[in-house]
C-alpha cells in the first residue's frame, strides 16, 4: 500500500504551497468523500522512485476557537492516519510558540518526522535553517515551495527506507478488484456474496469501514484478491465518532487494484461524492465498472428515472459498464465478474504500431485535423505506450496546437477498434522537433524551393 505523508504546521507556513508542489498540482482539492473537510485534502506525489499519499491539512494553533477546534481535529485525524509526518515552519518568521507546539505532536505521535523550513529563497540555508534545531526534530531541510526548490529531497528524505513495490505488504494474486462506494451502500455484503461466505461482518451501520481488507479467493478457475475498503470497528466505536468514511484506505485500494466497483445505493440519488470516486478512479487510469446496489426493492416506474438520472450526471464514466444488482440476493453478480474479466482483459491489451497506425489513418481519412496558421496538424504514426491503462503515443508535428474535442474523437476511435469498454484510455502526442528551429538565416526545404521558384521567374 502506498505511505502516506501528512503535512502539519501553524497556519501560512505554506503546507497547501508544498502539498501542490509535491503532488505535481495546482487543486488540492483531490476527493470530496464523506468526513473530508476542506481542511484536510489529498493527492498522490509521484516525483521520487517512491509514489506516496499526501495529505495537506489545516492550521494547528494551541489556543483555538471553535472553528479552529474543528481544524486541529481534522489534523489529529491526519496524523493517526499518517506513516510519516512533515512538520512545516516559516523560515523567514523564525521559531514561534505556534511551532513548539506543532513539534511537540509530532514528537508524542511517535511517527518518523521531517522538519521541512520553508521560504529560505534568497537566504543562506545554514542560516535560515539554524534557529529551528531547538525544536528537537532532527536536522532542519531547507525548502521553498513556491519555487520548488528542495521539494523533491524532501520527498527522498521522508520517505527513506520504504521499497517502491505496490505489492508489499499484504499478499496478492491474480485480478484485483476493488471495491469502493459511500458508507452504507453494501459494499461488504457485495463480497460476501461473492465469496459465498460471511467472510466480513456487514450491518446497517454507515461508517463501520476503516481499514482495506485483502480477501483472495478463485472464481470459474479465474484467480482475484477482492480489496474491501473496510476493516470493522466495534459498534461502539463507530457511535463515539463522527468519521464514516476513511478516504486514505479508499485511495489506498485504487492504487493497490487492477478493476475498481464502485457501489451505488439504487435508493439514494447520484450524489457529488459519487462522481468525485468516480473522477479519482479514472484520474489513477484503473479499470472501473459502476454497480448500482439494492436494484431488487425499486419499484419498476422509478427505475427509468434512476438509468435516466445516470446518464446525465455521470456522463465523462460511460464507458464503464453499468450493473443493477442485489447484493443480497446475489441477482446480476454473476454479470458483474464476467465484466471484471473483460474491462482487466481490456485495459491490459496489446496493440501492435501497426495497427495502431493504420486505425490511425482511417480515423484521419474520416474526420481531418484542423488547419493551424494554415497549415494542416499531420499526425504520422502511433505506438502503444503502456497498459493498466492503456497508453496511446501518437507522432507528429504541431500536435501542442491538436484541440481537446479532436483528441477525445481520436479516444473514441481507439476505444471502439480495440474494444477497450471499461478502461480508461490516454492518448498522449510527441511533435517532430524541427531542426531549424532557432537557427538564424537558414532556410527550410520549402522555403529553398520558393525561393529557387522567384528567381527562377525574376530571369524570365
Amino acid at each position: 500500500m502506498l505511505p502516506v505523508v501528512a503535512l502539519i504546521g501553524r497556519p501560512n507556513t505554506g503546507k497547501s504551497t508544498l502539498f501542490n508542489a509535491m503532488t505535481g498540482t495546482r487543486d488540492a482539492l483531490v476527493a470530496d468523500l464523506p468526513g473530508l473537510t476542506r481542511d484536510r485534502q489529498y493527492g498522490f506525489a509521484r516525483r521520487t522512485e517512491v509514489p506516496c499519499i499526501v495529505v495537506d491539512t489545516g492550521g494547528l494553533v494551541e489556543d483555538a476557537n471553535e472553528i479552529e477546534t474543528l481544524m486541529v481535529a481534522q489534523t489529529d485525524r491526519a496524523i493517526e492516519e499518517a506513516d510519516r509526518l512533515v512538520v512545516l515552519v516559516d523560515g523567514r518568521a523564525g521559531v514561534t510558540p505556534q511551532d513548539q507546539f506543532v513539534a511537540q505532536l509530532a514528537r508524542r505521535s511517535g511517527k518518523p518526522v521531517i522538519l521541512a523550513v520553508n521560504k529560505t529563497e534568497g537566504f543562506d540555508h545554514d542560516i535560515a535553517v539554524a534557529d529551528f534545531h531547538q525544536l528537537g526534530l532532527g536536522e532542519p531541510h531547507p525548502l521553498s515551495a513556491a519555487h520548488d526548490q528542495g521539494v523533491i529531497s524532501l520527498l527522498e528524505a521522508i520517505l527513506v527506507g520504504l521499497v517502491p513495490d505496490p505489492q508489499d505488504g499484504p499478499e496478492m494474486h491474480g485480478i484485483r478488484v476493488a471495491v469502493i462506494g459511500r458508507p452504507n451502500v453494501g459494499k461488504s455484503t457485495l463480497i460476501n456474496r461473492v465469496l459465498g461466505e460471511n467472510r466480513l461482518v456487514a450491518f446497517d451501520q454507515p461508517g463501520t469501514t476503516r481499514d482495506a481488507v485483502f480477501v483472495p479467493f478463485e472464481r470459474d478457475g479465474e484467480r482475484y484478491t477482492l480489496i474491501d475498503t473496510a476493516g470493522l470497528r466495534r459498534r461502539s466505536r463507530v457511535e463515539d465518532t463522527i468519521e464514516k468514511f476513511s478516504v486514505i484506505k479508499t485511495l489506498q485500494a485504487i492504487e493497490s487494484a487492477n478493476v475498481v466497483i464502485v457501489v451505488m445505493d439504487a435508493h439514494d440519488t447520484v450524489a457529488e461524492q459519487d462522481a468525485s470516486l468516480l473522477g479519482t478512479v479514472i484520474e489513477q487510469g484503473r479499470a472501473l465498472i459502476l454497480a448500482v446496489n439494492k436494484w431488487d426493492n425499486i419499484p419498476t416506474e422509478q427505475r427509468d428515472l434512476i438509468r435516466q438520472q445516470i446518464e446525465q450526471r455521470l456522463t465523462f464514466a460511460d464507458f464503464a459498464p453499468l450493473h443493477f444488482i442485489s447484493a443480497r440476493h446475489g441477482s446480476g453478480v454473476g454479470e458483474l465478474f464476467a465484466s471484471v474479466r473483460k474491462v482487466y482483459a481490456a485495459a491490459m491489451r496489446a496493440m501492435s504500431t501497426p495497427e495502431l497506425t493504420r486505425v490511425l489513418e482511417t480515423a484521419i481519412e474520416s474526420h481531418q485535423p484542423p488547419l493551424v496558421r494554415g497549415r494542416r496538424i499531420k499526425l504520422r504514426y502511433a505506438h502503444q505506450g503502456g497498459r493498466n491503462p492503456p497508453v496511446i503515443v501518437i507522432h507528429g508535428n504541431q500536435t501542442e496546437h491538436l484541440p481537446d474535442a479532436y483528441k477525445r474523437y481520436l479516444v473514441n476511435v481507439y476505444r471502439k477498434a480495440f474494444d477497450l469498454m471499461g478502461t480508461p484510455v490516454r492518448v498522449t502526442f510527441r511533435s517532430e522537433v524541427n531542426p531549424f528551429a532557432g537557427k538564424r538565416n537558414v532556410l527550410t526545404p520549402r522555403q529553398v524551393k520558393k525561393r529557387k521558384r522567384l528567381i527562377q521567374r525574376n530571369k524570365r
